[in-house]
């Protein structure tokens, strides 16, 4: 039996969380397969435990930053030493320096490897967290450099991540993040009253949705600004744009601070355009997207992108920024603007709300691309790249996949 030990002591919102609730109950439906999950205190109770998955809350270890980081290099090898472990997945870019197991890190912020990001700190003055994703950069690259592999959601980030340590570059693969149909569309979940009430509407409206907590690298500007703009398009139709965050003067999750973005929605006047929401549990998310007519995504950076999935899925049609991952993700089943521009993203929007044909086009080829996208293969993947590694031992230096036949089945699987 391998014996798996997986931290996620990063996994606090967004897909950290998706990822979690999904690849963790999978393992425990894997033969031969012993895990043991490293969580944050108070999410240790929703996972409970099994036969083959033990959870370990990470008490005296967990935090944030670099403090949990040294927390957790000191800790973990007495922990590993404990579960007998055989393989370390560690999640969240961050490695254990002079692991004494085989070790696959799962790489999923693409924020240190982009330059956009960089820029876009100091044009708002953010030293501080410049200064913090300045540090956390250099141990993800040096994360890159110490694992024996490294995986990532989609092969554009892997490309990245290639380019970024290219001495690494035949460790780094990609075993695509996947979807859960028929957990996503549970009918027997429902939003709370008073967020159902809020997603009320007239049917004539345009309704647009975009899923996110508040971030800098998730855009949101260029989307308000696309909004008086798209109005002049769409023949007098009310536009709604529907959000599942608070735009608070205060940051709500992590270090951003959304005081910049309220001071824009009331320059451009549209205070009454905005539905936002806050705290949609993920088991009555199908319900907003399902209030909803476009999906829109406006981020520069991204990963992955679980919200596009969940959108294709539930037959909207997609307007995302111009990103190789996007494109990797929705393929034909989306139409694309450059990143940073309000006007084509405005007549994008119109391009599809003013053709019926089009919509229509992109939900059908949205829903069939969705079904491509699986957890249980992500989870095969995994464990087969665990047993290979388990069998070699660590690397020692520079190395190689054991068997590139694992990434190229992953990679194969969009």
């Amino acid at each position: 039996m391998m014996r798996l030990y997986m931290t996620f002591l990063s996994a606090s919102a967004g897909g950290g969380l998706t990822y979690l609730r999904n690849v963790l109950p999978r393992l425990a439906g894997v033969a031969d397969v012993h895990t043991t999950a490293l969580l944050p205190p108070p999410l240790a109770p929703e996972f409970g435990g099994s036969a083959r998955v033990e959870v370990v809350p990470a008490t005296g270890i967990e935090g944030r930053g670099l403090g949990r980081f040294v927390r957790e290099q000191r800790a973990l090898p007495g922990l590993l030493e404990r579960a007998r472990a055989d393989v370390l997945v560690s999640t969240g870019n961050m490695a254990l320096l002079g692991s004494p197991i085989p070790q696959i890190v799962l790489a999923r912020n693409a924020l240190y490897t982009s330059r956009q990001f960089r820029r876009d700190l100091v044009r708002r003055r953010a030293f501080g967290l410049l200064a913090d994703t300045v540090a956390k950069t250099w141990l993800a690259r040096r994360a890159v450099r110490v694992a024996d592999a490294t995986v990532a959601p989609s092969e554009a980030f892997a490309a990245a991540l290639r380019r970024w340590v290219p001495e690494r570059a035949s460790t780094v693969l990609a075993i695509p993040h996947g979807f859960d149909h028929a957990a996503f569309f549970d009918e027997a979940a429902s939003l709370p009253a008073a967020t159902a009430a809020r997603l009320a509407r007239d049917e004539s409206e345009l309704r647009l949705l975009f899923v996110s907590h508040y971030n800098y690298f998730r855009n949101f500007e260029t989307l308000l600004r696309a909004l008086p703009l798209l109005k002049s398009r769409v023949g007098g139709r009310r536009v709604k744009l529907v959000l599942t965050c608070e735009l608070r003067p205060k940051p709500a999750w992590g270090p951003y601070d959304a005081t910049a973005v309220r001071d824009l929605v009331r320059r451009l006047g549209v205070r009454d355009d905005l539905v936002e929401l806050d705290l949609v549990p993920y088991r009555g998310l199908h319900h907003v997207y399902r209030a909803c007519d476009v999906y829109v995504t406006p981020s520069y950076v991204e990963s992955f992108g679980h919200p596009l999935v969940e959108a294709m899925a539930s037959g909207l049609p997609v307007v995302a920024s111009d990103l190789a991952v996007h494109r990797e993700v929705c393929g034909d089943a989306a139409v694309y603007f450059p990143a940073l521009s309000a006007d084509a993203l405005a007549r994008r929007i119109a391009d599809v709300a003013c053709s019926p044909d089009l919509a229509t086009r992109l939900a059908r080829r949205g829903r069939a691309r969705s079904g491509d996208f699986s957890w249980d293969r992500h989870v095969v993947s995994l464990v087969s790249l665990g047993e290979r590694l388990a069998r070699r031992g660590p690397s020692r230096g520079p190395a190689t996949m054991p068997d590139r036949a694992v990434a190229g089945r992953a990679t194969a699987e969009p």
